[in-house]
C-alpha cells in the first residue's frame, strides 16, 4: 500500500496499490521448477516382452479349474500335464504358474505301465518343487 501526500490542504490519503514484486518472484520460481521437471516427467522406457509360445497357450487352455490337473509320465521319460507335453526343466515353473490360477494345488500323477518308478519319483519331486500339495498317485481300478 502506498500513501500520497497532498500540498498543504489536509491529510494525506491512503491509496491502495498492489506490490507485484513478490508475485513475480513466486511465478518465476514456479516457472523454473516446471522447466526442470518437464524433461523428467516425459522420460519413458521402451520395454520388449518375450513372445508367448504355443505351450503357454495350450497350458492355459488345459488349465481348467473345474478339471483335475494330471501329470502323465510317458515311457520315454517325458512329462505331460493334461495332455500337453512339457520339458523336464520347465515342469516346476509351469506347474507353479498353473497352480497360481487354481483354487487348489492338488496334482494327480499317472505313470504309464512300463515307466520305471524312479522316473515317476523325479516327476513327483519336480511337481513338489512347483507347489503341488498333495500329490496323488493314480492306479488301475481293481476288478
Amino acid at each position: 500500500m502506498g500513501m500520497s501526500l497532498e500540498d498543504g490542504k489536509g491529510k494525506g490519503q491512503v491509496k491502495p496499490d498492489m506490490n507485484v514484486t513478490p508475485l513475480v518472484d513466486v511465478v518465476l520460481v514456479l516457472l523454473i521448477i516446471f522447466m526442470v521437471l518437464a524433461p523428467v516427467l516425459s522420460a519413458s522406457m521402451d520395454v520388449r516382452l518375450p513372445p508367448r509360445d504355443d505351450k503357454d497357450e495350450q497350458l492355459d487352455e488345459a488349465n481348467d479349474p473345474s478339471k483335475p490337473l494330471v501329470l502323465t509320465v510317458k515311457e520315454d521319460g517325458t512329462y505331460m500335464v493334461n495332455s500337453v507335453a512339457i520339458e523336464n526343466e520347465e515342469l516346476s515353473d509351469r506347474l507353479h504358474r498353473m497352480f497360481n490360477a487354481r483354487p487348489d494345488n492338488v496334482l494327480y500323477v499317472d505313470g504309464e505301465d512300463e515307466v520305471p518308478y524312479g522316473t515317476v519319483l523325479v516327476g513327483v519331486d519336480l511337481a513338489r518343487g512347483g507347489g503341488a500339495h498333495p500329490v496323488v498317485l493314480l492306479t488301475k481300478k481293481l476288478e
